[in-house]
C-alpha cells in the first residue's frame, strides 16, 4: 500500500506594505521617504513596500493602491498623529480600491521609537549627555499641528516621552499651523523662565516648509527631520506587523459581522 502524500500548500505572500506619506514641494521630502522605505526593505527583504502620497507628489495613494489590484495591503501612514489626513484622506482613498482587501495600521505617534529617532537627532545636531537635566536647557518638539484633539494628544504624549529621556528637561509641543502655541510663543516662554540652550526638536518626517520655518527660529541648534533614521524604519515595520496580526482586512471584518448579524 502506497503512503499517500499530501501536496505542499506554498504560504501566502505577506500583503504589501503600502507607506502613505502627506507629499511636498520640497524637492527633499520625496528623497527622504524613498531613502526610508529603503531602509525598511533592507530589514524585511522580500516584502512588497510601495509608496503612495495623499496630496502633492507622485504616486498618489489611488493610484498605488490600483496597482495593487485584488492583492492584499497594510497601509501605513507615514503621519505622526491621528489628523484629518488618517480619519478622512486614508478612508476615502481605501473606499475607492473596493477590490484590494485592506487595513490600516496606526500613525507613527506616538511610540518610543519616535523618541529614539528624535534624541538621535537632536545628539547629531550638538546635544551633548551634560545637556540632560541641565537648568539651561529646553527643548522645543515642533510639529506640523491639527484642530483635531487626538493628534494634538498625541504631539504632548511625545514631548513627554522625549522629556523623560532627556533626563527631565522641559520639552514643549509647538506647531507651524493650526494650534497653539507657535514655535516663537514656546521659545518666548521657555527664555522667560531661564532656560538659555533652547533646541527645536523637528518633529515631522521629512524636510519641507514647516521644518525648514521651525529650525530658523532656533536660537541654538536645531535638529534634522525624522527621515530615514533607522528606528523609523524599525517603527514603520512594527506598525505594519501590529496591523497585520491584529486579524482580517476591515472591509472583510465588516462583510464578516454583517453575515453574523443575519445568520
Amino acid at each position: 500500500m502506497t503512503e499517500s502524500v499530501s501536496p505542499l500548500i506554498p504560504a501566502a505572500p505577506a500583503p504589501a506594505l503600502v507607506a502613505v506619506a502627506h507629499g511636498s514641494r520640497d524637492p527633499r521630502a520625496l528623497r527622504t521617504v524613498t531613502e526610508l522605505l529603503h531602509r525598511v526593505r533592507e530589514l524585511r527583504p522580500g516584502l512588497d513596500v510601495r509608496l503612495g502620497h495623499i496630496e502633492l507628489n507622485e504616486p498618489l495613494l489611488p493610484r498605488t493602491l490600483d496597482a495593487l489590484g485584488t492583492g492584499e495591503a497594510v497601509l501605513v501612514p507615514l503621519l505622526l498623529g491621528r489628523g484629518y489626513h488618517v480619519k478622512q484622506d486614508i478612508p476615502e482613498a481605501v473606499a475607492g480600491a473596493a477590490a484590494l482587501r485592506t487595513r490600516t495600521a496606526a500613525p507613527l505617534g506616538p511610540h518610543p521609537l519616535l523618541v529614539e529617532a528624535l534624541h538621535g537627532r537632536l545628539t547629531e545636531a550638538g546635544w551633548r549627555p551634560e545637556d540632560d537635566g541641565n537648568r539651561d536647557s529646553a527643548v522645543v518638539l515642533a510639529a506640523a499641528g491639527s484642530r483635531d484633539p487626538e493628534s494634538a494628544a498625541g504631539t504632548r504624549r511625545t514631548a513627554h516621552l522625549l522629556s523623560e529621556r532627556l533626563g527631565g528637561v522641559p520639552v514643549v509641543p509647538a506647531y507651524a499651523s493650526a494650534a497653539t502655541p507657535t514655535v516663537p510663543a514656546a521659545l518666548r516662554a521657555l527664555a522667560a523662565r531661564g532656560r538659555r540652550r533652547v533646541a527645536v526638536a523637528s518633529y515631522f518626517t521629512a524636510p519641507g516648509r514647516f521644518a525648514s520655518a521651525a529650525a530658523a527660529q532656533a536660537p541654538w541648534i536645531a535638529a534634522a527631520p525624522l527621515g530615514a533614521h533607522p528606528a523609523m524604519a524599525r517603527l514603520l515595520l512594527h506598525r505594519y506587523d501590529r496591523a497585520r496580526a491584529a486579524g482580517a482586512p476591515a472591509h472583510e471584518t465588516l462583510l464578516n459581522t454583517r453575515f453574523l448579524a443575519s445568520a
